[in-house]
């Protein structure tokens, strides 16, 4: 393992904290610090893991905070806000071309996101049952008849 500085510790950690994976958060150290450590490394740098219960008390807060932190700052992330979705499917719209249903799915998202709700389609059997399928080789004329027989009961 390669003995790391204070600054790259504490990188690891905030990333950790912030729900980066370990690998994740090793790929990142060699691209910014340019130090190669494994995702074993990094496990060692999360006090919920088994492999961080040695962690020093300064890390282990500074863990907590960042992870408070994260928690608490929805309205940081681009995504949670409402704006920048919408600008996305605006993007995504323009860029669908003459594709018809795509134009027709984006359309529906930004109304359900600009009106508000949400809608959940649900498909049951008889009486909210599930629906039962039922695969075999039947011949055809079977088929019909008990066909007929399931019309018959609506």
């Amino acid at each position: 393992m390669a003995a790391l500085k204070e600054p790259v510790k504490m990188f690891i950690v905030q990333s950790l904290a912030c729900f980066e994976t370990p690998q994740q958060v090793a790929d990142s150290v060699e691209e910014i610090y340019k130090i190669k450590i494994d995702r074993k490394q990094c496990h060692s740098y999360d006090p919920t893991k088994y492999a961080g219960r040695n962690l020093s008390k300064k890390l282990k807060d500074l863990f907590e905070r960042t992870r408070k932190d994260f928690r608490e700052n929805v309205e940081d992330i681009a995504i949670a806000n409402k704006a920048f979705r919408l600008m996305e499917l605006q993007k995504m719209y323009e860029d669908s071309g003459k594709n018809k249903r795509t134009k027709q799915n984006l359309l529906k998202q930004a109304f359900q996101e600009t009106d508000g709700r949400v809608t959940k389609q649900e498909i049951t059997g008889k009486d909210g049952k599930p629906i039962e399928t039922v695969s075999s080789n039947v011949p055809t004329e079977s088929y019909l008849k008990a066909r007929e027989r399931v019309l018959d009961e609506y």
